[in-house]
């Protein structure tokens, strides 16, 4: 039976799903003063010398629009209802106007506007400011900027110029999109906007069907304690939840959407898209490539374009009491503060504010965090459960009561032999990250990372629904300048746009990706020869230690080679990071990609592959190549018949690759939180002083007299390569987390608690420190998706092979099931690796060495599987050693097929959009159609009868 839309309304709704934008701007509880976009009033600017400005810096040469585009531009009865022919030629036209005029005149309309802030708005006080770009007075490209900005006019926007208070040489140019535009761009656009109220057919399916269940559960929810995570509603009074159905704006069908305020129906973040998608396809000369801001800042027209910010991040008043004075000191009190770091992020506001781009990543970066506690917490176990066993390890045990096992010397030359039991301590550590849960975790970490993605799948579904970016698809992007300029000779037509457009040949690209690809397999190849450096590096280090004259030093040298090794690799690393972003950008610009996002790919994978073989390829070599090229005593292997390659201690080289996961992580995420936070504190702090000076020369007494654009001018620009550094730093330490993590429990915790201080540094960035980014749109995290899912692939192969080779853990299993006490009994407690140590290190006969001297004893001991100098072949591998090979082999083997499986089934398991959100999404497009029906039926039926015709209850 079909039931209208009428009835299904009149339905009561028990609690629809929150969408934030749509109905965003209909909401009546707004920040005290936000729809004014309250800034801090312009201070009285100080007398300027009486010659006006040089003709570099005004158009006064540029012919004005045609008289028809001047009266369609200031047609909108809104924005300016009588414009007198004068104000019109002032505004195409941008004569020379010396600072003491300017003061008048702005002086002249806060009297007559003394209640509307000034520091966001035009100088009349009604029309808000939309966008800022910034030139120099000096700049010689005064013909480029005057044509740009007559042709902003001629599509319908209004500009306004604005000196600097705090540099004579800056001009700041004001941009204010009216009605009309915004109406125009939003429908090209398909930007969608609220039109009616939402339910749901689960609303009154709750009403028939388990409605005293719920009640229930309401209740039981009501007396359990508040969460303390959760920000409380009252803190955030902008976002209420609503329930509007959105959909594609369009003029002709204005009537459907549901517009309370023209000032607020279009969002701040919404206003600068729209002005920055007229900016992008603005011309400023004849061509078909000369177009777009992005070039404009390139040459040097302007210094800067960017949405400024919704006034100051901080209030004299608090915020409890007299509630927020905009958007930016909201976020910056329920966000950026220290104080609420275990508080949910708001998203929604991230979004409204910064654009969908950023709050995926925000949202990401919360989502990463907040899957990283259960793996922390089981990682902390593991480690804890060594902790506890450390003394009972029978492994252990032995090394350190072995005062009698004499060890084979370390070195050539003046080096001795020496007693195992003076390596207990370090057998002690060892054991803290070598012990039974070490399986068990490197399984758990790998089904981890196949839940944390399949998880976040859903969860971007849900915020790409809740944001409305479900149906929206990318609109078709412009061409890099750098293409345009590189193939304008060379032309096809565009099957998506149907339009000719410069067109790279395939020969070309061929070469020039096979430069690139070449470029990046030199500079890998640049860091294995780091790599072989430090390898040198330690086999030095190894003898000097080895026969160091300090006791202390001469007992620890496997310790001081590590330690002294992972610091000169840190070095390293940090160093070649700088030559490798340069690289990358060079490559990345040499294949001349055809779009940004095409460009923005290519160079997050140049990143990421040059940082991740500088930061890992040391680890893979102490995980598998340290200590299985050594040799044996009297056969030792040299590095160019000098140094004697490096060997593993007798209870395993997992305590190495533990020391420089450590060391490179923390000193890592040290690094990387001062050159994000500390870096741009420095650049504001010395830009505040030159302020300072200017001001006091220019008699502006405090700083918050002046606007919000010359405060937003002397911010640090967001990075060139805009959240790439961000995604990458975390993509990084996903990889330390997953790949290495057998070898090192406590990673996950420390990337939980760097995490904690990453989004509050990131969040205190991006409210105070940077300029406001442009808000993007986005629907998921681009190519870092791909990367991380083969992260978890090369984790689960890597982990495997460090049970398997690097640990201790299968020689311990052979030995406890074939060769120990419990060999025909089954393996029962740590009894049944009695004799283990025994049984794992080989005799040589010190007398063979050519060094040997009376003094030192027949016999020394060796970790290998070999036959003893008394068998009839001796030095050979023993039996036991082809057992222990081929147990490695078949863990590898089964380990691999084994989580391979389980992370396949959970993939499948999950569902990549919970079941709910696409009956909602279904039955939402259904009610969509009837809406608009019934809409559009009415309106034809007011029509008609506003015009006495007669009409029926029927579609026309």
């Amino acid at each position: 039976m079909h039931t209208s839309i009428s009835e299904i309304l009149r339905e009561k709704s028990l609690k629809p799903s929150r969408r934030s934008l749509p109905c965003l701007a209909q909401s009546q509880t707004h920040p005290q003063d936000l729809s004014h976009c309250l800034s801090v009033p312009l201070s009285p600017e100080p007398k300027a010398p009486t010659h006006t400005h040089s003709i570099s810096s005004s158009c006064t040469h540029i012919t004005p629009p045609p008289a028809e585009a001047v009266k369609d531009h200031y047609a909108d009865e809104t924005e300016t209802p009588a414009y007198k022919s004068k104000m019109d030629e002032s505004l195409l036209i941008q004569k020379p106007v010396s600072r003491a005029k300017l003061e008048s005149r702005t002086d002249s309309l806060r009297a007559s506007n003394p209640a509307k802030p000034s520091g966001l708005l035009f100088r009349d006080g009604k029309k808000r400011i939309d966008y800022i770009l910034v030139y120099k007075k000096s700049s010689p490209q005064v013909e480029k900027r005057c044509t740009f900005e007559r042709n902003l006019r001629a599509e319908g926007l209004m500009l306004e110029k604005e000196p600097s208070l705090t540099n004579n040489d800056i001009m700041f140019v004001k941009i204010h999109a009216p009605w009309d535009t915004l109406c125009k761009y939003a429908e090209q656009m398909n930007i969608r906007m609220p039109f009616r109220k939402k339910c749901y057919f689960t609303d009154w399916k709750k009403k028939s069907i388990g409605s005293r269940f719920h009640l229930r559960c309401r209740q039981l929810k009501s007396w359990l304690p508040r969460n303390p995570m959760k920000l409380d509603k009252a803190a955030l009074p902008d976002l209420e939840e609503t329930d509007c159905y959105t959909a594609p704006f369009s003029r002709a069908r204005m009537h459907h959407f549901t517009i309370n305020n023209r000032e607020t129906f279009f969002s701040n973040s919404t206003r600068s898209r729209i002005v920055h998608h007229v900016l992008q396809r603005t011309k400023y000369e004849d061509g078909k490539s000369k177009m777009g801001i992005n070039r404009l800042l390139g040459n040097g027209t302007y210094e800067a374009a960017f949405p400024p910010h919704e006034g100051s991040y901080k209030s004299s008043h608090p915020i409890k009491t007299h509630g927020a004075q905009n958007h930016r000191h909201l976020l910056y009190e329920r966000w950026a503060r220290w104080g609420i770091w275990y508080k949910y992020q708001p998203l929604d506001l991230i979004r409204r504010y910064f654009g969908e781009k950023i709050g995926l990543y925000f949202a990401w970066l919360g989502w990463y965090t907040g899957m990283l506690i259960p793996a922390a917490l089981v990682g902390l176990f593991v480690f804890l459960y060594g902790l506890f066993t450390m003394d009972s390890s029978q492994v252990s045990r032995e090394i350190c009561e072995a005062n009698t096992t004499i060890m084979c010397p370390m070195c050539e030359g003046n080096c001795s032999s020496w007693t195992l039991s003076d390596s207990c301590i370090y057998a002690k550590v060892t054991h803290l990250f070598d012990n039974g849960g070490t399986v068990f975790f490197a399984i758990f970490m790998a089904i981890w990372a196949t839940v944390f993605l399949e998880f976040w799948k859903r969860r971007r579904a849900e915020l790409t629904y809740d944001w409305d970016l479900i149906d929206w698809e990318e609109e078709e992007e412009e061409l890099r300048p750098q293409f345009e300029a590189k193939y304008s000779r060379k032309e096809r037509v565009n099957p998506i746009s149907g339009k000719p457009e410069p067109f790279q040949p395939f020969t070309d690209k061929l070469s020039r990706l096979m430069v690139s690809v070449s470029g990046i397999f030199f500079m890998i190849s640049l860091v294995l020869t780091a790599v072989f450096a430090v390898v040198v590096f330690r086999l030095i280090v190894m003898e000097k230690f080895a026969s160091f004259q300090w006791e202390f030093v001469k007992k620890n040298w496997q310790f001081a080679t590590s330690g002294t090794g992972v610091c000169i690799n840190f070095i390293i690393i940090m160093s070649l990071n700088v030559v490798y972003e340069k690289v990358a950008y060079l490559l990345t610009n040499l294949e001349h990609p055809r779009t940004e996002s095409e460009w923005e790919n290519s160079f997050a994978l140049k990143m990421f592959l040059f940082q991740f073989v500088n930061l890992n390829s040391s680890t893979f070599y102490i995980a598998f190549f340290l200590g299985r090229f050594a040799g044996r005593p009297g056969d030792y292997n040299k590095l160019f018949d000098r140094w004697r390659m490096e060997e593993c201690h007798p209870s395993g080289c997992l305590i190495d690759l533990c020391l420089q996961m450590g060391v490179i992580m923390v000193l890592k995420q040290m690094w990387n939180n001062f050159m994000e936070l500390g870096y741009p504190l420095l650049q504001n702090w010395w830009s505040r002083r030159k302020m300072r000076r200017a001001g006091e020369q220019n008699n502006v007494e405090r700083k918050e007299k002046l606007p919000q654009w010359d405060k937003d001018w002397n911010l640090q620009p967001m990075n060139a390569h805009g959240l790439v550094d961000e995604y990458l730093e975390m993509v990084l330490q996903f990889g330390f987390t997953t790949i290495f993590v057998a070898a090192f429990p406590l990673a996950p915790l420390l990337a939980l608690l760097n995490n904690i201080i990453e989004i509050r540094l990131d969040a205190y960035k991006f409210v105070t420190q940077w300029r406001r980014p442009m808000p993007a749109r986005a629907t998921d995290i681009g190519i870092w998706h791909g990367i991380l899912e083969g992260i978890g692939v090369v984790a689960v192969i890597t982990n495997a092979f460090v049970i398997a080779i690097t640990s201790d853990y299968i020689p311990r299993f052979v030995y406890a099931f074939k060769y120990g006490p419990c060999a025909d009994k089954g393996y029962q407690h740590e009894e049944c690796l009695r004799g283990y140590l025994n049984n794992s290190l080989s005799v040589y006969e010190m007398n063979e060495l050519k060094n040997g001297t009376n003094n030192q004893p027949r016999y020394c001991r060796y970790r290998d599987y070999r036959a003893p100098p008394w068998n009839p072949e001796p030095y050979e591998f023993t039996l036991q050693f082809w057992h222990v090979l081929a147990a490695r082999l078949a863990f590898i083997i089964v380990f691999e097929h084994l989580v391979f499986g389980i992370k396949t089934f959970i993939a499948h398991l999950i569902p990549d959009m919970p079941k709910d959100l696409c009956d909602r999404m279904r039955r939402e497009k259904y009610l969509m159609q009837e809406m608009m029906y019934e809409a559009e039926l009415e309106h034809l039926q007011k029509e008609r009868k506003k015009n006495g015709k007669q009409y029926h209850h029927e579609w026309p």
